[in-house]
C-alpha cells in the first residue's frame, strides 16, 4: 500500500485578497511562512519517507519549511501544479463572477477534466517510483480538490470541500483502488488562529 499525505501551500496576498491564482507565481506571505511552520507537527506524524512539491513557489517554499525538520530529498513533479485559470488569474472571485459567469467558457483555462487526468497520472506515477512509501506532496486547492472529487467519485472536492491553507488530506492507494482516509484536516493550525 501507498500512502499519500497532501498539503495545501500556506497563504498567500492573493489568498487573502480572494484573487484567483493558477499558474501565477505567488509568494507566500508572513501567515502562510508562520501555517508551513506549524505544519511541521502534522507533516511529522505522518512518517513520510518521500517529499514532492509542486515547482510554484508557494508550495516549493512550502515544502522546504517543512522539510527543515524531515530532512527528506525533495522531488518537485509539474503534475501537482496549480490549475491553470487563464484569462481569470488575477482577478477576485467577484470580477470572475461578473466577467466569466460561465466559467467553463474562459479563455484558456485548463479544463476541470484535464486537471483531473494530470492529477490522477501524478499520483498513479508516485505510485509506481515509491511503492509502498508514504508519500508527502506539497500543492494545491483545486488540484487536490478535483484528486478528492475523482477518488471519493463526486462526494468530496471540486464544488463541495474547500481547503484551508496548509490543509492536510489523505489518500490509499492498494492494488490500484484509492479510497480517502481524511481531507481538509487543520487540528494543526489552532495555534496560528487563536
Amino acid at each position: 500500500m501507498t500512502e499519500i499525505c497532501m498539503i495545501r501551500h500556506g497563504e498567500t496576498n492573493w489568498n487573502k485578497e480572494k484573487r484567483i491564482q493558477g499558474k501565477t507565481d505567488i509568494p507566500l506571505n508572513e501567515t502562510g511562512k508562520l501555517q508551513a511552520g506549524v505544519c511541521c507537527a502534522a507533516a511529522e506524524q505522518f512518517e513520510p519517507t518521500v517529499l514532492i512539491t509542486s515547482p510554484l513557489a508557494r508550495a516549493r517554499v512550502t515544502a522546504e519549511i517543512i522539510n527543515q525538520d524531515l530532512q527528506l530529498p525533495l522531488y518537485e513533479m509539474k503534475a501537482f501544479v496549480e490549475r491553470t485559470y487563464g484569462d481569470a488569474e488575477g482577478m477576485t472571485i467577484e470580477d470572475r463572477n461578473r466577467y466569466f459567469p460561465n466559467r467553463d467558457h474562459i479563455p484558456n483555462v485548463e479544463s476541470f477534466e484535464q486537471l483531473q487526468e494530470r492529477g490522477m497520472k501524478g499520483l498513479e506515477e508516485v505510485c509506481e517510483s515509491f511503492p509502498g512509501e508514504r508519500v508527502l506532496i506539497v500543492s494545491h486547492g483545486a488540484l487536490i480538490n478535483s484528486l478528492l472529487s475523482v477518488i471519493s467519485k463526486g462526494k468530496l472536492g471540486t464544488g463541495i470541500t474547500f481547503l484551508q491553507n496548509t490543509s492536510v488530506t489523505k489518500f490509499s492507494c492498494e492494488n490500484g483502488e484509492w479510497r480517502v482516509i481524511d481531507y481538509n484536516n487543520i487540528d494543526h493550525l489552532a495555534k496560528v488562529n487563536e
